[in-house]
């Protein structure tokens, strides 16, 4: 059966490909609006392709797990490459990496962040940033999504409901479950987060 997605090959695959750098942090705003697959996910049981094709949406698969989100240029990816680490468990790196946004988001003012699920950061109850892991035996690809602005009706949209999900999710839909920093009141240009949340980022832990 021939393959209906796109191999990843968004800005930060550069990370993937990088060979000379022990620790390196890319964060970037997508210029178009995407549909991308956890390595894990299969179109058909995570998307709503009828939706996706009538709008000309791609679809893409990363090589990091969790589960299948939208880009968009109203959203932020975070990326970072980590090379010759010796931790072996993702919750780790998921904290670590997580606890740094976080205190880069609350430099810029925002507040009532909290971490739920396995990598879920949340305003209040409600998600605005997923992330990922990709590992080797070489290095870690820490990959996570923050919604700026993106409406959560777009979610609606094309993406169904997850096969897993977080037990603080509670079987919402995706319109109850997640929020984005304008929702919240927080009116941010995306160069603005760019710049703080790669100053956060700039030393490994």
């Amino acid at each position: 059966m021939t393959k209906k997605y796109i191999d990843y090959n968004l800005p930060d695959e550069a990370l993937l490909k990088d060979t000379e750098s022990v620790y390196r942090a890319m964060v970037w705003e997508p210029p178009l609006l995407f549909i991308v697959l956890g390595q894990s996910n299969e179109m058909e049981a995570s998307v709503f392709m009828e939706n996706a094709k009538a709008d000309g949406i791609p679809v893409l698969k990363r090589p990091s797990g969790g589960e299948t989100v939208i880009l968009s240029p109203k959203t932020i990816v975070i990326s970072v490459l980590k090379r010759g680490d010796p931790l072996t468990s993702p919750r780790l790196y998921f904290e670590s990496y997580n606890q740094k946004i976080i205190q880069s988001l609350e430099n810029l003012g925002i507040s009532n962040l909290r971490t739920d699920g396995i990598s879920d950061i949340c305003i209040g109850d409600k998600k605005i940033l997923g992330s990922s892991i990709y590992r080797n035996k070489d290095l870690v690809l820490y990959h996570a999504v923050l919604n700026r602005a993106e409406s959560p009706a777009l979610m609606e949209r094309y993406l169904k409901h997850p096969l897993r999900e977080p037990k603080y999710r509670q079987n919402r839909s995706h319109a109850s479950f997640v929020t984005s920093l304008e929702n919240e009141g927080y009116e941010f240009s995306g160069n603005d987060l760019i710049d703080s949340l790669l100053s956060g980022l700039k030393n490994p832990f």
